[in-house]
């Protein structure tokens, strides 16, 4: 049933995720572990050592949602996975899929001037996401049968 006609993941945000991400992890860790050499009128446990990494953890888990948006679409419809959201937009609900000039990604347009953003296709993508956008187009217009701008 999940038969997809094209998948569509951001370029370069998830580089910049990724190396964040690890960057903050090891900047934690590095913290934590030096957290005992030297003394600073304070006395830190192994617990306190283990948490600041873990702290790491977590926040770099954080930044990598950003990694996360994808937009797939098919026969079934436009499947939009954004930072904690998946929702599947059934082809009867979509109006248009449009990119506003200055906007920083692209949206789903809905009825009664709703709309679900698309972070799978980001401005800072350029090239690539022009021809994401003529992908989307052309595969609206074949199961719309409609001409979207």
């Amino acid at each position: 049933m999940n038969d997809w006609d094209v998948e569509i993941r951001p370029h370069l945000t998830p580089y910049f995720a990724y190396g964040a991400a690890a960057l903050i992890l090891a900047a934690h860790v590095a913290v934590g572990v030096l957290l005992k050499v030297g003394s600073t009128g304070v006395i830190f446990q192994t617990a306190d050592q283990v948490a600041i990494a873990l702290l790491g953890a977590v926040i770099a888990s954080v930044v990598l949602l950003f990694a996360r948006p994808r937009l797939r679409v098919g026969a079934q419809g436009i499947a939009v996975r954004n930072l904690l959201t998946y929702r599947l937009i059934p082809w009867s609900e979509v109006v248009d899929v449009s990119f506003h000039r200055g906007a920083r990604w692209a949206r789903v347009d809905l009825a009664d001037d709703e709309y679900v953003p698309v972070l799978a296709i980001q401005a800072v993508d350029k090239d690539r996401a022009v021809a994401a956008m003529n992908t989307i187009r052309g595969l609206l217009e074949r199961y719309k049968g409609i001409n979207s701008r």
